[in-house]
């Protein structure tokens, strides 16, 4: 269960740094991993992205503070917010009130604690999987950048779909299909390699070029397949979180940071029929 330790390690570093500076490189570098990967791996976790989890850490920390007499700009300065107008945003989004009625005797607070990563053992659902070798392959399609941004991300990857799919770009990419391998991907296109050039990437697998879009390699890989069907993009968030937190820890491989691909075989967004190709090695 190494890589529950190294998590728990990147969380420890998060929580030493509460009143200071957080380097996400760092938090991922602890954790053995891409900021990238690891952010969508505490997301699939956590329930929640990174950011949000430092932010309710920091408004439950900067709450005790309040109650205990220190004044409002000093508390946001403590942790990081340049002036009090930016930290009563955020310490209201998250706690309901204000920092001065935070202030006041009877004030209902909320406090958040330190997460730890650990391996629950549920055996409630079985969970069904392919082990499949695959050589390298190609995706014709469009992208999007991406910044380090996850929250950012999360936003526009289904605005990107949107957007896709009403230009008529998703149709104009159907034919171009290789019917040995149907349906439309969601691909990641991330590598340790190439971190500055985050993309996410929608189209199909193809080993035609065209002037209209854009081809993408897919290297060589190890891949854990999980099938699933529900509506989008609830059911398939589940399938991930029941992957990092279920099989993962038990399956004798590791995330390989490669690609991860979302293949969707029936696109009805409210009963989808989809893959999830998680690249793996063997640890």
């Amino acid at each position: 269960m190494e890589w529950l330790d190294y998590f728990n390690k990147s969380i420890a570093y998060v929580e030493d740094n509460l009143v200071g500076e957080i380097e996400v490189a760092k938090v991922a570098q602890l954790a053995h991993c891409s900021s990238y990967h690891y952010q969508r791996i505490f997301s699939y976790i956590a329930g929640v992205t990174l950011g949000e989890y430092i932010r309710r850490r920091k408004m439950s920390l900067a709450s005790v503070d309040l109650q205990q007499g220190a004044k409002v700009i000093d508390v946001a300065l403590k942790y990081g917010y340049d002036s009090p107008t930016s930290f009563n945003r955020v310490f209201k989004s998250i706690q309901g009130l204000t920092p001065k009625e935070a202030k006041q005797s009877g004030a209902k607070l909320t406090s958040y604690p330190m997460l730890t990563f650990q391996l629950t053992v549920k055996g409630v659902q079985a969970m069904e999987y392919q082990i499949i070798d695959k050589a390298l392959f190609f995706i014709t399609g469009v992208s999007l950048k991406l910044g380090e941004d996850m929250e950012a991300a999360q936003k526009q990857i289904p605005q990107f779909w949107n957007e896709v799919s009403t230009s008529g770009e998703l149709q104009e990419l159907l034919p171009l299909m290789d019917q040995n391998n149907p349906g439309v991907l969601g691909a990641s296109m991330i590598t340790p390699e190439v971190q500055d050039e985050w993309e996410y990437v929608i189209g199909v697998v193809s080993e035609q070029e065209t002037k209209e879009f854009s081809r993408y390699e897919i290297p060589a890989a190890k891949w854990a397949v999980f099938s699933g069907m529900g509506p989008i993009p609830g059911a398939i968030q589940e399938l991930q979180q029941q992957i990092f937190t279920e099989w993962l820890p038990t399956s004798g491989f590791e995330y390989a940071e490669l690609p991860d691909i979302e293949l969707y075989l029936d696109a009805d967004p409210q009963n989808a029929q989809f893959q999830i190709w998680l690249p793996i090695r063997a640890k």
